[in-house]
């Protein structure tokens, strides 16, 4: 049915249209679950697909430049946001090499229709881990990350909660053994109102006639633009589907178990994380039966350690614990790679209320002055000014009045080591020059030049009024200075103000001596500064009233 084809597609370009403006996107429905890969081919293009595949936030979109500086062993890239929508054209000149743009998939009403783990390993077997998945029948597909890592992404046939995703994500990290990773999108929520945007995610194939970041197929070789476009289609899932995913084993013998040990009583303790293991399983062992605890630890060294542990090492554990209680070392290998803390704290026999590590990151920054950030805390987003996130009493004292949670006590040296790693990824956000300083200073500068009363002679100056004459308006910048304290704008100081000013006239000189006659006839110097005459002319439209209508 060929109009139902033209009408789909017609859907989509007026949806397209009314990301770029701004607006809320409409139904994609008509181009996207009700379409076919057929129709795909035949009414949109590459870039068009794509761009529908990696759906997010309508009103800004990532880029990252990448500089030839390197250190560190890395290649140095500056990461921001555009606040403009992500557009057909932009991702033609990704997919063609020219400019490298990357997509937020968590939307304005907190829902993602994809969603992505980044492993940051390198090397890493892409093959390999493209069978753990396949094993798992988890709905996903594999691609070779920048840094040589993987993104895993996962495609949706509908928008749902980004924090059910980043749940079920979780999971799927810890059964990889990744559970460290990245989760995209960043967080549950954004706060729009607040000038919040979330985090984005570099799209694949950047380059796609010879790109370094394509799909991996399960043979192991790329998979061209178009292949990659396809496995899209099939691989796509719902929702629904996706959340009830059986993970790992179906034996109940550790129901309530933190899912780190779960996970690798199930898969095996390999030999260099035994000690650490089966100390975590000893705390478990006494949460779970604690009259047999021993009997139980004993037990699990034998079945699933390989090798198990020497009888010596097993007793040296438990007297351990017999001196105290412990917590689970959380934060140690192996358990660290297989953790996933939300589940845990929801097990009978998991960390439940535990102090334990926050997890801190998708650290952005709006570039308003003065600057605003937002980080994610376990997940939730947190707005922060630049002394909460500088000092570590303060960022704990920010989580308990807008999280209701309290991060553990940490020493300021620990406290910057943490924040300098947010650094190094940071997400730039922009914003409109009126929100910043010097944005600000030109609103008032404008204003004082032509919203109050004009001198009318050079000899008004003296009066602390501006004069214009031949395209300049000339003030002294004692004058301005009041008049900024009293629009209370004090975030400049003298020395800033003239810079601004040099500015303004193209780092030209910008003050002078002023020779005017007063009027009792004498002459007079002064000294001024200057800038262009602000036009004040408006084009009004003409507007033609029949004289039958006139009013009056």
């Amino acid at each position: 049915m060929r109009w139902l084809k033209q009408l789909r597609l017609l859907t989509y370009r007026f949806n397209q249209l009314g990301v770029s403006l701004g607006l809320r996107s409409v139904d994609h429905s008509l181009y996207s679950e009700a379409a076919s890969p057929s129709f795909l081919e035949e009414a949109m293009s590459l870039a068009e697909r794509f761009m529908a595949a990696f759906a997010g936030f309508g009103a800004a979109h990532g880029r990252t430049d990448i500089s030839e500086e390197r250190r560190a062993g890395k290649t140095k890239a500056k990461s921001y946001i555009v606040r403009k929508a992500l557009t057909v054209e932009l991702v033609q000149e990704h997919l063609d090499g020219k400019t490298g743009v990357g997509s937020i998939p968590i939307n304005e009403d907190n829902k993602c229709k994809f969603g992505a783990l980044d492993i940051d390993v390198y090397p890493l077997d892409h093959t390999a881990l493209i069978k753990q998945l396949s094993e798992n029948n988890v709905p996903c597909i594999v691609c070779r990350s920048k840094s040589g890592g993987a993104h895993i992404f996962f495609f949706f046939k509908e928008w749902f909660s980004a924090g059910e995703f980043r749940d079920k994500a979780a999971e799927i990290a810890a059964l990889l053994g990744h559970g460290k990773c990245e989760i995209f999108p960043k967080q549950e929520q954004v706060l729009v109102e607040r000038g919040d945007v979330g985090n984005f995610i570099n799209l694949p194939y950047f380059d796609a006639e010879q790109t370094f970041r394509p799909a991996i197929k399960e043979d192991g070789e790329d998979a061209t633009l178009e292949e990659f476009l396809e496995l899209i289609e099939q691989r796509r899932t719902t929702p629904s589907d996706f959340l009830s995913l059986k993970l790992g084993g179906t034996s109940d013998q550790f129901k309530g178990w933190p899912p780190c040990l779960k996970t690798m009583f199930e898969q095996g303790i390999p030999e260099g994380g035994r000690n650490t293991t089966m100390f975590a399983a000893a705390v478990a062992c006494k949460r779970v039966d604690p009259d047999n605890w021993k009997s139980l630890h004993e037990q699990i060294n034998m079945n699933y350690c390989n090798p198990p542990l020497p009888a010596s090492e097993i007793v040296q554990i438990q007297q351990q614990l017999d001196k105290k209680e412990y917590f689970y070392p959380c934060d140690q290998q192996p358990l660290a790679s297989f953790c996933n803390k939300s589940l845990c704290r929801r097990q009978k026999y998991g960390i439940g209320k535990e102090v334990v590590e926050a997890d801190i990151s998708g650290l952005s920054v709006v570039l308003s002055e003065p600057r605003v950030w937002f980080c994610d805390i376990n997940g939730r987003r947190l707005e922060l000014n630049t002394e909460e996130l500088q000092m570590p009493m303060k960022f704990q004292r920010a989580c308990m009045e807008h999280l209701q949670y309290m991060p553990p006590t940490m020493k300021n040296a620990d406290w910057q080591i943490i924040v300098n790693g947010l650094m190094e990824n940071v997400n730039e956000i922009e914003v409109p020059e009126e929100l910043t300083y010097k944005g600000q200073f030109f609103d008032h500068l404008e204003s004082f030049c032509t919203g109050r009363v004009q001198a009318q002679s050079a000899e008004e100056l003296l009066l602390g009024k501006p004069y214009t004459d031949e395209g300049l308006t000339f003030f002294r910048l004692d004058s301005l200075m009041t008049y900024l304290q009293n629009k209370k704008f004090t975030e400049y100081n003298r020395g800033q103000i003239q810079e601004r000013l040099k500015e303004l006239n193209g780092e030209l000189d910008a003050h002078g001596q002023k020779r005017f006659k007063t009027t009792k006839g004498d002459w007079k110097t002064i000294r001024v500064w200057w800038v262009p005459e602000y036009s004040s002319n408006v084009d009004m439209p003409e507007v033609h009233i029949p004289s039958s209508e006139v009013p009056f």
